[in-house]
């Protein structure tokens, strides 16, 4: 199986061009499923994991593994997802004869709703970061560029210095798929970038020349999505920010933000970079409590006041 996999791994990064988070994620999935292969013994002969063994009753019973822990229906299909198109794969290399994760049918999908901050709140976090050196001016730019363009963590910390035109207030994104997009920057953001590149400058002055990275941390490499998450993490906690937000309610937030100040949809979809809309519709959630509000203000028989007895 570990031939298998890496054949997959190599197809995914050739022919798929996948990125760095999505090459992790697909092989960290395919490896639990192995890893639960190993110890339920299913299509296992001699220690060993035997690939034309798996059968649909392997996956089943892994994704009754998954929800006896607790994962959620979201995740357990995208690991369903995983396993389908490495199946795929090995049908097509000729390891396996039918896809039989095809056959395994999808748990359903949970309707959260994703978490975010209102406008008062963003405001506050914004300001959260203060201070007069690199790493409160970095900060203060990280968390508006992230807002102002409703980036991915990836895509954030995938900018270089040439992806960023402060003249046209532009940036340039590399998104999923290697799909890139320019998106507008607001002029508050395009200002503390402006003083971080400053930063920035006398950082790399004192350092031997190397990233072109747009963001850095403390020491002057490259900074990490694991560096930038602990950085929001850190404002969040700070903060005392209720409903759960996490880093990825600022992308939450810029698309709700942009909703409730009449953005349509279509719109919307091509600033975050979705490639189909319906993931985007998952932002009208805000709608309901908005039309009730708008329809209690215009509706003459809402406002209409019952006649008494």
């Amino acid at each position: 199986m570990e031939k298998a996999i890496t054949e997959f791994k190599n197809y995914l990064l050739v022919e798929k061009n996948a990125s760095p988070n999505t090459l992790d994620g697909y092989l960290h999935d395919i490896a639990q499923f192995q890893e639960f292969l190993t110890h339920s013994g299913h299509a296992v002969e001699s220690r060993s994991i035997q690939i034309e063994k798996i059968d649909r009753l392997a996956i089943r019973s892994f994704m009754g593994h998954l929800y006896e822990k607790n994962y959620s229906g979201t995740t357990m299909r995208r690991k369903l997802s995983t396993l389908s198109s490495f199946f795929r794969f090995l049908c097509r290399e000729g390891y396996l004869k039918t896809n039989v994760a095809k056959t395994v049918p999808a748990p359903r999908m949970q309707n959260k709703l994703p978490s975010y901050f209102s406008v008062d709140e963003m405001f506050r976090l914004l300001q959260l970061p203060e201070g007069k050196g690199f790493l409160p001016v970095r900060d203060r730019a990280l968390l508006e560029l992230f807002y102002s363009c409703g980036l991915r963590i990836s895509e954030l910390v995938g900018l270089t210095l040439e992806d960023i035109n402060l003249g046209s207030r532009m940036v340039k994104v590399l998104g999923k798929g290697g799909k890139e997009r320019l998106l507008p920057m607001g002029r508050p953001c395009v200002e503390v970038l402006k003083s971080y590149l400053n930063a920035r400058m006398d950082k790399v002055r004192t350092l031997v020349p190397g990233t072109e990275q747009l963001f850095l941390n403390y020491r002057g490499a490259s900074i990490t999505v694991r560096g930038v998450r602990k950085v929001v993490e850190k404002y969040i906690k700070q903060g005392n920010f209720a409903g759960g937000v996490s880093p990825h309610s600022i992308r939450h937030s810029f698309a709700t933000h942009l909703l409730e100040g009449g953005a349509d949809l279509r719109s919307i979809q091509e600033l975050l970079g979705h490639s189909s809309l319906s993931t985007t519709q998952k932002y009208t959630h805000l709608t309901l409590d908005r039309l009730s509000e708008t329809y209690d203000k215009a509706h003459p028989r809402a406002k209409e006041k019952p006649a008494l007895e």
